[in-house]
C-alpha cells in the first residue's frame, strides 16, 4: 500500500512536472530536447497482454509546435522490489511505442542501498540489450545546507533532507529545508515536513528537537505551525540551554557513527549480491574506513566492478 512518503513524492512531480527535466539537466547532465511544455499524462499502460502495468507518473515534453520530444516515466521506490526490474523495461518500451518518442525511466529512491540497486542495468535478454533507469538518490541529490539555495530549489531541498537527513550534515540539511518550507502554503509545508520527519531516525529527531528548543530559549526564532510538535514547553522549563547544546552535539556524534555503519553495511550487502568475495584485509579496510565520501565511492564502484580490488580502488 502506498505510504504518505511515496504519495507525497509522486505529487511533487505531478504538481510541478517541470522538475523532472530540470533534474535530468542539472543533476544527471543529460541533454534534454528543447521543449516548450511539460505535462502529466496517463500512468496506466495497458498492453495486449493480460497484465495491467501502472507507473507512478508519466510526463510528456513537447516542443513549440506541439510535437512530442521526450517522455519521462517516474517511479518512487522506497524499498527493493525484484518485480520492478521486469516492469520498468515495459514502461520504457510501451511508452516509446505508443508515443513514438524517446523515453526514460526516472526512479526517485531516497535510500542509498535501494538507489544503488535501482541504478543497475536491466538486461532484457542474453546481454543483447538493456534498460538503465536514471536514479534520483543520495549519490545524485546534493546536500543542500544553504537556506538561500534551499529557497531557490525548494523541492530539491526536500529531497536532500529525505536523502541526507540522517547523515553527518543532516541537521544543517534539514534546517535549510525547513526554512524553504516557509515559502509554501501551510498544507504543502505540513506534508513535506511530515515526509522529512518520518524519514529521520531517532537520534536525528532528538537532535532537531534539542535545536528547536535551544532556539526558543535564546529567543532567536519563531517556528511555523507545522513544527510546533517539536516544541515541548515542559522540557523547555526543565532543561537549561547548555544541556540542550550538549544533547544536540552528542546526538550528532552518534549520528555520524550510525551513518558510517549504515554505509559499510550497504557496501557489504551490495558486494554479497554481486558475488564479490572479500579477503580478510579487504574486509578490515572497509570496517576501518571513517570517510563517508570514500564509502560512497566504493558503493558506486560495485555497479561496474568484478573484483574487490576494483571496488576499493
Amino acid at each position: 500500500m502506498p505510504t504518505l512518503e511515496h504519495n507525497a513524492l509522486v505529487e511533487m512531480f505531478r504538481e510541478t512536472p517541470e522538475l523532472a527535466p530540470h533534474f535530468l539537466v542539472t543533476l544527471f547532465h543529460v541533454d534534454v530536447p528543447r521543449h516548450a511544455s511539460v505535462a502529466v499524462v496517463e500512468s496506466s499502460l495497458d498492453q495486449l497482454i493480460p497484465v495491467e502495468f501502472r507507473a507512478d507518473l508519466v510526463l510528456e515534453l513537447r516542443d513549440a509546435n506541439g510535437a512530442l520530444v521526450l517522455a519521462i516515466v517516474i517511479e518512487v521506490q522506497r524499498e527493493e522490489d525484484p518485480n520492478k526490474k521486469f516492469s520498468w523495461p515495459v514502461y520504457a518500451t510501451a511508452v516509446r511505442a505508443r508515443k513514438r518518442c524517446g523515453t526514460v525511466v526516472l526512479v526517485v529512491a531516497p535510500d542509498a542501498g535501494v538507489a544503488a540497486w535501482a541504478a543497475q542495468n536491466i538486461d532484457v535478454g542474453l546481454g543483447l540489450g538493456h534498460v538503465k533507469p536514471l536514479v534520483l538518490g543520495p549519490a545524485v541529490v546534493p546536500e543542500i545546507t544553504d537556506p538561500a539555495e534551499a529557497e531557490r530549489e525548494t523541492e530539491l531541498a526536500v529531497l536532500s533532507a529525505v536523502a541526507h537527513g540522517n547523515g553527518p550534515n543532516g541537521l544543517a540539511v534539514v534546517q535549510a529545508a525547513l526554512v524553504a518550507l516557509e515559502r509554501l502554503d501551510q498544507e504543502h509545508a505540513a506534508v513535506y515536513f511530515q515526509v522529512i520527519w518520518n524519514g529521520l531516525r531517532e537520534p536525528m529527531r532528538r537532535a532537531l528537537e534539542a535545536l528547536v528548543m535551544e532556539r526558543q530559549i535564546e529567543g532567536e526564532a519563531t517556528f511555523p505551525s507545522f513544527m510546533q510538535k517539536l516544541i515541548d514547553r515542559g522540557k523547555l522549563e526543565g532543561i537549561r540551554e547548555g544541556e540542550l547544546k550538549g544533547i544536540r552535539e552528542g546526538k550528532l556524534e552518534g549520528i555520524r557513527e550510525g551513518e558510517l555503519k549504515g554505509k559499510r553495511d550497504t557496501l557489504l550487502r551490495l558486494l554479497a549480491r554481486a558475488g564479490i568475495a572479500l579477503t580478510e584485509d579487504e574486509n578490515e579496510r572497509i570496517q576501518a574506513c571513517t570517510d563517508i565520501a570514500t564509502l560512497d565511492h566504493w558503493i558506486d564502484n560495485v555497479l561496474s566492478a568484478k573484483t574487490a580490488a576494483e571496488v576499493l580502488s
